[in-house]
C-alpha cells in the first residue's frame, strides 16, 4: 500500500470502531437523538469527509452525477431521516455504514489497481539513469543517457541493464532479456553482436557502440508504447463512459420521482403520503444505483489484459487493439523475418558437368571452387544473399587469409540481375535467372525451392548455389495454435519466387499463400481479404520490415515484429511482440480473449444485479443493508473478477 492508501486503511479502522462503540452504547444506555447524532457524525466525517468534499467540487464545477455525489446523497438522506423520526426511520447507523463500506470497496479497489499497474510501473526501472561513457583518451565518465550521441562507446559492467541500443565492439557476456521478451533464458552476445536497451548484462564488461538516441532506443519506446496505451479506449470503455454519463442522472431523477411522486398520490387519494418510506425508498434507490462495479472494473480488467500481456513481452498499444484481438479471424504473414529467420544460408551447392570435369582435371573440389567463384563476386557486397556465401566459406574453412577472395576486377552489379566481374581473365557472372536469360546460358531451371545464384563463366553455365531462409523454431506451432484457437484463415504473403513460398507454406500449414509481391501487391491483397470477411471479424497482418509499413496500417491490426523488425513496422503496429516469436500471436490472442471475456461477465452480473435490487428497493422490499451489497458488494466481486487479468497462462 502507498501513503495514501494507508491513510484511508487508518480511517476505515477508527471509524469501524466507533460506530462499534457508539452501536452498543446506544443499545445498553439511553441517549439523546441529538447526542446521538452529534456521536455518530464523529466516525461519519472521519470515513466520509473527503466524498463529501469531492461532491461539494462536483456540484461547484458543474460535474454533479458521479458515485460522490450519489453517496453523500444517500448518506445525509439517511442521517435526516434519523433525526427527523428520532431513529425510527433511516438512521444514523444506516447512513455511517454506507460510507463506510463505499470507501472499504474503493480502498480495495485502489488497491487492485495497484496491483495491475505493477507491472506496467516495473517497466520503468527498466530505463537507466546514467550510462557509462569512454572517452577519447580511454577513460569512463558517467553522462546523462540523453546525452549521449549516436556512435558514442559506452560501457556496461556486469549486473547493470544496457541503457541505449548498440553494437557490442568488445567483450562478451551473457544478458537477462526478461523486461523485453519475458524470457527467462539468457541469451549470449559477443563483438559484432546488435543489443537492446534494457537487457541486463549477467557476466563480463562489454563496450557498446551506440547505434540509437536514447529517446528511440528499445526501452524508450516500450515506455511510451505502454504508457500511451490507456489513451486508446475499446468500444467496451466508450460504452461504459457514454453509459455512466446517461444512467446516472437517469437515476437520480427516477429516484426523485420515487421520493415525490407516490406520496403526492397518496395524499390525493387517501389522505396520507407516507413521504418518510418514499423517501428512505428513494434513498436505498440512489445507493443502489451507483455505477461504480462497471466504471471501475471494465477499465481494470483492460488494464491488467495489457499488463499481463506486458510480462510475456506483448506490447499492445491500447485497449481497443487488445479487444480487436479477441474478434481476429484471419491471420495474415509475411514471411522473411516473420515466420522465417531472414537469415540466410547456403544449403546446397550444384556445379554443372563441364564444371565439375574442368575441376577433377586440376585436381579441386567442383563444391568448394563454385563457392569460392562466386564469393569472389559478392566480396564487397552488403546483400545477405552474398553474405551468406562469404559465411559458407568461412564456415568450411575455405577462406585462408584476407588474399582469398582477392582477383576479381572490374566489379559490376546489374541492377535486378546480379555481379558480373573479371576473375583470373575469365568474365563471371552470379545472378539470377533472369541474367542467364539475358546471357542465353543453358542452366538447369529444375532447382529446389529456395534463393538460386547462378553462376556462368566465359559465357559457360558453371552451376548454381542454394540459398535458403530457414523457418523460426515456433512457425509450425504458432500456426497450429491460431488453428485451435479459432483461426479461420491464416495466409502468406511474400516477395519471393513460388516455389519458395509454396513450400515454406505446405511446411507450416498455412491455408493459403501469394508470392512475388511488392510492398503494394501487399497492400492490394490484403485489400481483397479485408472485403471477404465475415461479420465482426478482423484481419491481423504480422510482419517485421520497413516494407510492411503500409500494410500493417491497412490491417484491422498490425503486429510487428519489436527485436528485429524496423523502426517503420513498429510504429505501424498496434501490438508489438519483443522476442519476434510467432507463437506470442496466439498468446496475445488468448489474453485478449480471457480479458474480454471477463470484462462481459462483469458487465452481465452488475447490470443483473443491480436490475434486481432496484425493483427491490422501488416496492420497499430492499433496505440499507441490501443497497450497500449492491453498490459496494457487486464493485469489489467485480473487481476480484477483474485482476484475473493480471494472470495468464501459456
Amino acid at each position: 500500500m502507498n501513503k495514501k492508501q494507508r491513510n484511508v486503511l487508518k480511517r476505515i479502522i477508527v471509524s469501524a470502531l466507533l460506530l462499534a462503540v457508539i452501536t452498543i452504547a446506544e443499545h445498553v444506555i439511553s441517549i439523546p437523538n441529538p447526542v446521538l447524532l452529534a456521536l455518530y457524525m464523529v466516525p461519519y466525517l472521519i470515513i466520509g469527509g473527503d466524498i463529501l468534499k469531492k461532491a461539494f467540487l462536483g456540484v461547484r464545477n458543474g460535474q454533479i452525477f458521479d458515485e460522490n455525489f450519489l453517496m453523500a446523497v444517500a448518506t445525509i438522506g439517511a442521517i435526516l431521516l434519523g433525526l427527523v423520526t428520532d431513529g425510527e426511520e433511516g438512521g444514523y447507523l444506516e447512513g455511517v455504514a454506507v460510507m463506510l463500506f463505499y470507501q472499504t470497496g474503493e480502498l480495495f479497489q485502489s488497491v487492485a489497481v495497484g496491483k495491475s499497474r505493477k507491472n506496467i510501473t516495473a517497466l520503468m526501472d527498466i530505463r537507466p539513469d546514467t550510462a557509462h561513457l569512454i572517452a577519447e583518451d580511454g577513460t569512463e565518465e558517467d553522462a546523462d543517457p540523453d546525452d549521449i550521441p549516436v556512435g558514442s562507446i559506452i560501457s556496461v559492467h556486469p549486473g547493470e541493464r544496457i541503457p541505449i541500443d548498440g553494437k557490442v565492439i568488445d567483450g562478451s557476456t551473457t544478458l537477462d532479456m526478461s523486461a523485453l521478451t519475458g524470457e527467462s533464458v539468457p541469451v549470449s552476445c559477443k563483438a559484432e553482436d546488435n543489443v537492446l536497451s534494457g537487457a541486463v548484462n549477467l557476466s563480463g564488461l562489454i563496450k557498446i557502440e551506440t547505434s540509437k538516441e536514447f529517446g528511440e532506443s528499445t526501452v524508450s519506446r516500450i515506455l511510451d508504447m505502454v504508457e500511451n496505451s490507456a489513451m486508446k479506449k475499446s468500444r467496451s470503455e466508450n460504452f461504459i463512459t457514454k453509459f455512466a454519463h446517461v444512467y446516472t442522472p437517469a437515476v437520480c431523477g427516477a429516484a426523485l420521482i420515487l421520493a415525490v411522486l407516490p406520496p403526492v398520490i397518496n395524499t390525493i387519494i387517501a389522505g396520507e403520503g407516507h413521504w418518510t418510506t418514499w423517501i428512505i425508498r428513494a434513498l436505498t434507490f440512489l445507493v443502489i444505483s451507483c455505477p461504480c462495479a462497471l466504471v471501475i472494473s471494465i477499465p481494470l480488467s483492460f488494464f491488467g489484459g495489457i499488463g499481463a500481456a506486458s510480462t510475456k513481452g506483448i506490447l499492445v498499444k491500447g485497449s481497443n487493439y487488445l479487444e480487436a484481438l479477441s474478434e481476429t479471424g484471419i491471420v495474415v504473414f509475411d514471411k522473411t523475418g516473420t515466420l522465417t529467420r531472414g537469415v540466410f544460408s547456403v544449403t546446397a551447392v550444384r556445379p554443372s558437368e563441364s564444371f565439375t570435369s574442368e575441376c577433377n582435371a586440376l585436381g579441386v573440389s567442383p563444391e568448394d571452387s563454385l563457392l569460392l567463384l562466386a564469393g569472389r563476386c559478392e566480396r564487397y557486397t552488403s546483400h545477405p544473399i552474398g553474405k551468406s556465401i562469404i559465411e559458407s566459406l568461412e564456415k568450411k574453412g575455405l577462406i585462408k587469409d584476407e588474399n582469398t577472395l582477392t582477383g576479381a576486377e572490374d566489379i559490376e552489379e546489374i541492377s535486378g540481375r546480379g555481379i558480373k566481374a573479371s576473375i583470373g581473365g575469365r568474365t563471371v557472372y552470379a545472378g539470377n535467372s533472369k541474367l542467364m536469360d539475358d546471357l542465353g546460358a543453358d542452366y538447369d531451371k529444375t532447382v529446389p525451392a529456395g534463393t538460386v545464384v547462378y553462376v556462368c563463366a566465359n559465357g559457360a553455365y558453371a552451376g548454381y548455389i542454394l540459398i535458403s531462409d530457414i523457418d523460426k523454431d515456433t512457425s509450425k506451432a504458432a500456426i497450429k495454435a491460431l488453428k485451435r484457437s479459432g483461426i479461420r484463415k491464416t495466409v502468406m504473403l511474400t516477395g519471393d519466387n513460388e516455389s519458395a513460398a509454396s513450400e515454406v507454406a505446405e511446411r507450416l500449414g498455412l491455408d493459403e499463400h501469394h508470392s512475388g509481391l511488392l510492398p503494394g501487391d501487399k497492400v492490394d491483397m490484403v485489400e481483397s481479404l479485408l472485403a471477404g470477411k465475415r461479420g465482426k471479424e478482423k484481419l491481423a497482418f504480422v510482419g517485421d520490415g520497413i516494407n510492411d509499413a503500409p500494410v500493417l496500417s491497412r490491417a484491422d491490426i498490425g503486429i510487428a515484429m519489436g527485436a528485429l523488425g524496423s523502426d517503420a513496422a513498429i510504429e505501424a503496429a498496434d501490438v508489438v511482440l519483443m522476442d519476434d516469436d510467432p507463437i506470442r500471436i496466439a498468446l496475445a490472442m488468448k489474453i485478449s480473449r480471457r480479458c474480454l471475456r471477463i470484462v462481459k461477465e462483469n458487465i452481465f452480473f452488475a447490470l443483473f444485479v443491480k436490475a434486481i435490487c432496484l425493483a427491490l428497493g422501488a416496492v420497499g422490499i430492499a433496505n440499507m443493508w441490501l443497497a450497500i451489497f449492491a453498490d459496494v458488494g457487486v464493485m469489489v466481486l467485480a473487481v476480484l473478477n477483474s485482476i484475473r487479468c493480471l494472470s495468464v497462462k501459456e
